[in-house]
């Protein structure tokens, strides 16, 4: 794939065998090293109908279903734009949330091993069931599915804040439980509360250090200060709904006239009858994955009060695998459009009538989360924005988790770990072993491109002083 530069960590792919738009790509050389497939999906996604401005990728792109992961495009639904479930993933509204503490890592140090082992009861994970919250019926199911982060909140699970904090107001419009289809929300039943596995965790991290000091007051951060951070998603039923769904759209297509160059983009426009119930089923689990990680804070919530005595209040939830119709300015006219993120999330300017009102002056918290013992960081929505107002979402895989595991034992690992003062609670020696920091890019080199590419700018920087792994 020809990539010519076009600014600083910006190159460009040139329209080339039907694609509509150019690739641009927010990366650095070294961060591309290996991305040949993922640069390859960029162009393809460039390829749909309706898709405008460009398609995009972030600099933690890699290889992934039909779009690659850290993907970004958007579609004109008066235009015939489409909607492609691969442009979201199977673990819909997969997101990060980030909660404060009001202790800073000397205050916790006494208690950390007490405090892990009781998130490591608390917090369930893996691929079985297991759920901090378990639902009854259909009928309750079908409230986490409407309400979200809402419906748990008038539940007494969490505060107002929460829902202030969590992007869209902690619930997704839209969502239309009809379709949504009996082995999804089986699937879905038993898991709400649960990290799952693969690179799903809850991480105890300290801030490290703070690069604006008024915009991480308005987070709610300060230096020295202990956090949690949550990463999980939809779970069985989110995997269970793009799964159904691609099926029928690789059925509508011919009816539309639409031909793609990767079976895995199986779309279908955003106001036909295929399109909309993808949306409203996509809405669903986005708001079942609000929950999930609503869930999961109170449960953190509970351990620290009773361990450390400690309060945790919500700095930012967001996702980044989702699709949603939103109003940008493309060609210098306000279009509405269909904007795909897979893997990368929204990053909201300074004065978006979107953010709470508590954070419209400084931009929106975007969260991105680093690899075990290195860093995650915080950063915030700019003026300018590039790609829709995207960024990254974490550092990027660079290995497959087979390669990984076969580079080091789990409890090699967990030794290098904990020796570097990382308390380590693992589901699995396996699952520990596939998320070695080893298989990931630098998350510092990934930061270092989305500044420099004029995406975000950075906030603050924390590090892991102790991991619960799926």
């Amino acid at each position: 794939m020809r990539l010519l530069e076009d600014g600083p960590y910006r190159y460009r792919i040139e329209p080339t065998g039907g694609m509509r738009v150019p690739g641009v790509v927010f990366a650095s050389r070294t961060l591309l090293h290996g991305a040949d497939q993922a640069l390859e999906q960029v162009a393809n996604v460039a390829r749909l109908p309706g898709v405008v401005e460009a398609s995009y990728a972030m600099p933690d792109v890699h290889w992934g279903y039909g779009f690659a992961i850290g993907g970004v495009a958007a579609t004109d639904p008066a235009e015939g734009g489409v909607v492609s479930p691969g442009g979201v993933g199977f673990d819909i509204s997969c997101g990060v949330r980030l909660l404060a503490a009001d202790v800073d890592g000397a205050g916790l140090r006494p208690v950390l091993a007490d405090v892990m082992d009781a998130l490591d009861v608390a917090v369930p994970r893996g691929m079985a069931k297991g759920a901090v919250w378990r639902l009854h019926d259909a009928k309750e199911m079908d409230g986490v599915l409407t309400g979200g982060a809402r419906f748990a909140v008038e539940r007494g699970h969490g505060v107002q804040r929460d829902l202030d904090r969590c992007e869209d107001g902690g619930v997704v419009a839209g969502a239309d439980p009809g379709q949504v289809g009996t082995r999804a929300v089986e699937r879905g039943l038993g898991q709400v509360g649960s990290l799952g596995s693969g690179n799903h965790f809850l991480e105890v991290q300290r801030v490290a250090e703070v690069y604006d000091e008024a915009v991480a007051a308005a987070f709610g951060l300060r230096r020295g200060q202990i956090c949690v951070m949550i990463h999980s998603g939809s779970r069985g039923l989110g995997h269970q709904i793009c799964t159904d769904h691609v099926q029928v759209m690789e059925r509508e297509m011919p009816r539309h006239g639409i031909r793609v160059p990767d079976r895995q983009l199986a779309c279908a426009p955003v106001e036909s009858p295929a399109g909309r119930a993808y949306l409203g089923a996509m809405a669903a689990a986005a708001n079942y994955g609000r929950v999930n990680r609503q869930l999961l804070a109170q449960a953190a919530r509970r351990v620290f009060q009773r361990i450390a005595g400690v309060r945790l209040d919500l700095v930012y939830d967001v996702s980044h695998n989702l699709a949603k119709l939103e109003d940008h300015r493309i060609g210098g006219r306000r279009r509405r459009v269909c904007v795909h993120r897979k893997g990368a999330t929204r990053a909201f300017p300074p004065g978006h009538p979107e953010l709470p009102p508590d954070l419209r002056d400084v931009g929106q918290p975007v969260l991105v989360p680093g690899t075990m013992g290195t860093a995650s960081y915080v950063l915030t929505g700019v003026t300018e924005g590039r790609a829709f107002h995207s960024a990254c979402h974490g550092a990027g895989r660079v290995q497959s988790r087979h390669q990984a595991a076969r580079g080091v034992s789990g409890r090699d690992l967990r030794a290098r770990l904990e020796s570097g003062g990382i308390a380590v609670r693992a589901a699995s020696w396996r699952g520990l072993a596939e998320e070695a920091p080893a298989a990931y890019k630098d998350v510092t080199a990934v930061i270092e491109a989305t500044e420099g590419a004029g995406l975000c700018r950075k906030v603050a920087r924390l590090v892991p002083v102790g991991v619960v792994k799926g």
